[in-house]
């Protein structure tokens, strides 16, 4: 089975052979960026195919320290087989987690943090945290969401070039976010999203109340909203991408998981993990033929 080599920096020769006499592949293929993947600055390739490949144990630690995303990959894995992509946004499609910085306008970024920690590691009720940290909030003006859209929320790099390779072979894109829907819509329109599902903050008065309308979209909101979008398209296979323990039951339910630079418990359980190169990394663990 092939090993795909990835890094942030094109990976040198003497490197690849070493990893190559590692687990005996007798072929060293560069993988060429699609022009979807970045229009890279330099002329050296960032990903490689290593084939045949054998897991060695000692894999592992040589990759993390070169700082190196690695996968074996089947085949018969392409893109034209998928049918569904499912994202989680805060951590994952973005860089921030929305209610932290929310938090951070009133002052109490430190003890909302702390508890989002908690909840992405699985060590704290996702739907119980997520109101204890929102009913911290109540007062807070409405002007602030708009604040931390316009001043803290970047895409995550390889975020755009992702989406586009996967409109470029008819996947849907949902986002399912345990977030909110001020900032979920916004990211959906600026990705071209087909469609996404969140939480919606309750506002009287032009101030957050500290409540939210409506159920809670948690982990088992999200597994839900997947199997609905599954049996919506056509046979097809389904991609889920998150980096906290609120996102395991979706990924679960996939056919293909990527924790994206995620929480040690969510990469322990995901098919791969990408660690260091950006969400167009994904594309590379994927065939484009049929």
């Amino acid at each position: 089975m092939p090993l795909i080599l990835q890094s942030t920096t094109p990976l040198q020769s003497d490197q690849l052979s070493v990893v190559a006499q590692m687990v005996g592949a007798t072929q060293i293929l560069p993988v060429a960026p699609a022009t979807i993947q970045g229009n890279r600055a330099d002329s050296g390739f960032h990903c490689w195919r290593l084939n045949p490949a054998i897991p060695v144990s000692e894999l592992e630690a040589y990759c993390q320290q070169q700082h190196w995303d690695w996968a074996f990959v089947s085949e018969q894995q392409s893109l034209q087989a998928l049918s569904l992509a499912v994202f989680d946004m805060d951590s994952t499609l973005i860089t921030i987690e929305c209610i932290d910085e929310i938090a951070d306008m009133h002052g109490l970024k430190a003890q909302v943090a702390a508890i989002t920690q908690q909840a992405m590691r699985g060590e704290l009720d996702f739907s119980q945290s997520l109101r204890q940290r929102v009913a911290l909030l109540a007062g807070l003006e409405e002007s602030a969401l708009q604040r931390v859209y316009e001043e803290r929320l970047r895409l995550s790099p390889g975020a755009l070039e992702l989406m586009a390779g996967l409109r470029a072979h008819q996947v849907t894109t949902l986002m399912v976010s345990g977030g909110f829907t001020f900032f979920a819509h916004r990211v959906r329109d600026r990705l071209g999203l087909d469609a996404c599902l969140a939480n919606t903050l309750e506002i009287v008065n032009g101030r957050l109340t500290g409540k939210m309308v409506g159920p809670i979209l948690d982990a088992q909101g999200k597994a839900e909203a997947l199997q609905r979008f599954r049996q919506q398209r056509p046979a097809g296979k389904v991609l889920a991408v998150g980096d906290g323990a609120n996102d395991l039951l979706m990924m679960h339910a996939a056919d293909v998981s990527v924790a994206y630079h995620a929480k040690p418990v969510v990469r322990a359980q995901a098919t791969y993990a990408l660690n260091w190169v950006g969400l167009d990394g994904i594309l590379n663990l994927f065939t484009s033929g049929a």
